[in-house]
């Protein structure tokens, strides 16, 4: 059995080994707690903890010479989307006041208060996984534009 955390083709097609990317995407994780929390104000402290985790992101995608760029921080993406599931879930009844979300319209009153929580929860898991995968999609195409300019610039130079 093929272990891909140790796998050197898939560090070699990832640019770094997979726990070095999860490492990676653990810079993220002050600002899921920070922010579930509202323990940070909408600054440009708040700012910096959501674009410096990405960017750094990139830059140790690029020197790593990933060949894939793209895949590996969609991988680095996904793996903040579960960190950012598991932070909402964790912090969800600090981050509600210990009232926690309702559903409404048709579905009001149509489910127990517990049944709506593990609706709600998994709603939430659901949408962080696709939020930290996005955040990483949305690195990757800025990696592989940054590699295609400056092959560009290689090759004119």
């Amino acid at each position: 059995m093929i272990n891909l955390a140790s796998d050197p083709r898939t560090a070699a097609k990832l640019g770094r080994p997979l726990w070095q990317l999860a490492a990676l995407s653990l810079l993220a994780a002050p600002r899921v707690v920070l922010h579930d929390l509202d323990l940070i104000p909408n600054t440009a402290v708040a700012g910096l903890l959501v674009f410096v985790p990405g960017a750094i992101w990139i830059a140790a995608t690029l020197r790593s010479r990933a060949r894939s760029p793209l895949l590996t921080l969609l991988v680095i993406g996904t793996c903040y989307g579960v960190i950012l599931a598991l932070g909402h879930n964790l912090a969800w009844n600090e981050a509600f006041d210990g009232a926690g979300p309702s559903l409404g319209g048709n579905l009001e009153g149509t489910l127990s208060s517990g049944a709506e929580e593990v609706v709600l929860r998994a709603a939430a898991s659901i949408s962080s996984l696709f939020t930290g995968a996005g955040t990483g999609l949305v690195c990757g195409l800025v990696a592989v534009l940054v590699q295609a300019l400056r092959r560009r610039s290689a090759d004119r130079g």
